[in-house]
């Protein structure tokens, strides 16, 4: 149980600023210290205070017996005590009582307290001349007397109540105890400031760090401490990782320059072979009958497929190169139906459906037709047959253009959808035959117009493409107030 207790606090202290925690652990030292000696300087006070006390009480006593006069009459069993005992006031709660030899009380103060039995004392025991103990919360000393014309004796106990030192032995405790509380919230915050000023280099340095963070440049130089410590060590190990880093980075992106570049130049190179093959295999298609013409139209399809993939591989050459094509004003309605009516023939047993309304902007008609039908195509490859697949866009009120394809597909397994806009990552259901870049094309072409694609989950349980472009890609042309018209939906495009 204790251990459990012990591990939990120790995990939310860790859990702590490290200032907070360096001012916690000098506190409780200076603490541990402080109470220390407040327990040992109390102790030798309390002794002196209380030996102090006793003297004075014993001297007391003396001083009130060496003026002590007794007459005894026996005959009457009465005892004259001069001065009254019943009126005396001999120190600070004082009390005084006469007794015989016999224990008898003959002359007691007004209420007297029990002082105890003075024939159990020393003094009555072992013929000492006085004894002293505590009881009953005075301190009593007992003295023996004797009575005047030798009249026989008794025993004088004279008592002072312990209460007077203990308060003045409570207080000095208090303030020993006050003492320790108030060095240790000085201490803490001494320890604060101390760390704060020595943690402030360490501050400074992940302030730095978090610049370089927020604008992705690792060339910044980190704040060098003046002081030759463990911070400055670190602040030099950080400079030189972050060198390292920089070089590395600039190998890298040099090294994806020339592969960009090569890219791009043999995909530019192969279209124009690509294309003479092509318009030769589908001349020797027409003019080829039986198996020969079979192997002819296998060969075409086989290069078909590789220009696509050139034209894919060009596409993204030039998004990675920042290239911009030619931009016009055209309206996403018309882009859509384009790339759905493209895809009817290929979409087998499946239903394409679009509810297109008017998307006025500006853009690469060629590059967003490939968008469009990109996503169309990828959910007809990764759906069942029978399937439903809906291609919609219109206009949002900040004037972005929307175009969404969803399907009732079986959907894409969360975990996948991290990678899913990577090159040359194909899904689990892909029947196609795809190379993988299709996605990948969709958001290089959507983040070059400046908009967004997302995907999440249609209403019909299946995948949901969501592409945005934003504001400033819409056509001027727009009205500045009224929301525009929808448009009757087109007819759906079934196959």
């Amino acid at each position: 149980m204790f251990s459990g207790l012990s591990r939990r606090v120790h995990a939310r202290l860790l859990r702590l600023p490290i200032r907070v925690r360096v001012a916690t652990s000098v506190a409780a030292v200076v603490f541990l210290i402080l109470l220390v000696f407040a327990v040992v300087v109390g102790q030798i006070d309390a002794h002196r205070q209380r030996s102090a006390f006793y003297t004075t009480v014993y001297n007391n006593a003396e001083q009130f017996e060496s003026g002590l006069h007794i007459s005894l009459n026996a005959s009457t069993d009465s005892a004259t005590v001069s001065p009254n005992i019943a009126t005396f006031n001999g120190g600070v709660g004082a009390e005084a009582l006469v007794t015989g030899i016999d224990g008898r009380v003959i002359a007691p103060t007004q209420n007297p307290p029990d002082l105890g039995n003075p024939l159990a004392t020393p003094a009555a025991q072992d013929g000492v001349s006085w004894s002293a103990t505590n009881y009953a919360g005075y301190r009593v000393v007992t003295i023996p007397v004797q009575f005047n014309f030798g009249e026989g004796g008794g025993y004088l106990q004279y008592a002072q109540p312990l209460s007077t030192v203990n308060s003045e032995i409570y207080g000095l405790d208090l303030m020993l105890f006050i003492g320790a509380l108030i060095g240790t919230v000085l201490a803490f915050g001494a320890g604060s400031l101390v760390a704060r000023r020595a943690i402030a280099p360490i501050a400074e340095l992940t302030a730095a760090a978090g610049e370089i963070e927020r604008t992705g440049d690792p060339s910044r130089t980190l704040p060098a401490p003046v002081a030759e410590d463990e911070v400055a060590e670190l602040s030099r190990t950080l400079t030189g990782m972050l060198h390292s880093l920089t070089h590395a980075r600039n190998q890298t992106e040099a090294m994806l320059e020339r592969q960009r570049d090569f890219v791009a130049d043999a995909s530019h190179e192969l279209r124009t072979p690509l294309t003479s093959v092509l318009a030769n295999l589908e001349l020797l298609v027409d003019s080829l009958r039986g198996p020969d013409r079979d192997a002819a139209e296998s060969a075409l399809r086989s290069t078909q497929r590789m220009r696509r993939l050139v034209g894919d591989l060009l596409l993204l050459a030039r998004a990675d190169s920042g290239y911009s094509p030619v931009r016009e004003q055209l309206d996403l309605a018309d882009v859509v139906i384009e790339a759905a009516s493209e895809l009817e023939p290929a979409a087998g047993d499946h239903t394409i459906e679009l509810d297109v309304q008017p998307s006025p902007l500006v853009g690469s008609r060629d590059d967003l037709q490939r968008v469009a039908t990109n996503l169309i195509e990828n959910a007809l490859r990764h759906t069942p047959p029978g399937t439903r697949v809906t291609a919609s866009t219109r206009t949002l009120p900040d004037w972005s253009a929307e175009l969404v394809v969803a399907d009732d597909g079986p959907g894409i397994d969360p975990e996948a959808r991290a990678t899913l806009f990577d090159r040359f990552v194909r899904g689990a259901g892909d029947r196609g035959g795809s190379f993988g870049l299709g996605l990948a094309i969709v958001a290089a072409v959507t983040q070059a117009h400046g908009g967004t694609v997302t995907i999440d989950e249609s209403p019909h349980g299946g995948a949901r493409f969501t592409v945005r472009l934003p504001a400033a890609a819409a056509t001027d042309a727009a009205p500045p107030r009224q929301a525009p018209q929808p448009a009757d939906p087109v007819a759906p495009v079934e196959s």
